[in-house]
């Protein structure tokens, strides 16, 4: 049995940035979709900045999410969320996701949350914490954000339909749409807990 500890990534998780990097390619390839790419001195920033979260057996890297901020802080995504191909079939993809946006809702309680992802586990995910499909002129209009998608395979198809669709859903939690979540959000340092 080993015990799964997620946790604001800190300093000490740097030297995983290229075996996070690697498991996002990896199986952006084999589910056969797009992924926005990331520097690896991106997701060293995100780490610095205390806007990752990170899933760690003992010193075995077991999974990765990072927040970012658009439009003045008024959005905010939870990306790249990956879990290593060992660690798979354990629920750790729904426990970081958890994690990543109950911290986001804490540093940023007005902020609206939102994704794109064509993963069906992703959407079942964030239908759970009461995302709601939405088009995508309801996400963020910040341009950074859009050409974040310029290394996604399906950027064609967002180009030619004007950046209102994709292949991807486009899912949004509204605080506001919340009222009996406006509730203090209790974010734990850390979560642990035990696989077979």
């Amino acid at each position: 049995m080993d015990n799964i500890e997620i946790l604001v990534a800190n300093e000490s998780h740097i030297k995983y940035v290229d075996t996070i990097l690697d498991t996002i390619e990896i199986a952006a390839a084999k589910r056969g979709t797009g992924i926005a790419k990331r520097s690896p001195d991106y997701i060293q920033q995100k780490i610095l900045e205390g806007k990752a979260i990170v899933a760690m057996c003992d010193d075995d890297f077991a999974g990765f999410c990072y927040i970012e901020t658009w439009s003045n802080k008024h959005f905010v995504a939870n990306s790249g969320l990956i879990v290593a191909p060992k660690y798979q079939g354990h629920h750790l993809a729904t426990r970081i996701k958890n994690f990543a946006f109950n911290y986001s809702r804490k540093m940023y309680p007005e902020a609206k949350l939102f994704g794109l992802t064509s993963g069906a586990a992703v959407m079942k995910i964030n239908t759970k914490l009461g995302y709601v499909p939405v088009t995508f002129e309801q996400l963020t209009d910040d341009q950074a954000f859009w050409n974040g998608c310029k290394s996604c395979v399906n950027y064609d198809v967002l180009e030619r339909n004007d950046f209102k669709r994709c292949i991807c859903t486009a899912l949004l939690y509204d605080p506001a749409k919340h009222i009996d979540d406006k509730k203090p959000v209790e974010q734990p340092t850390k979560t642990v807990f035990t696989i077979d």
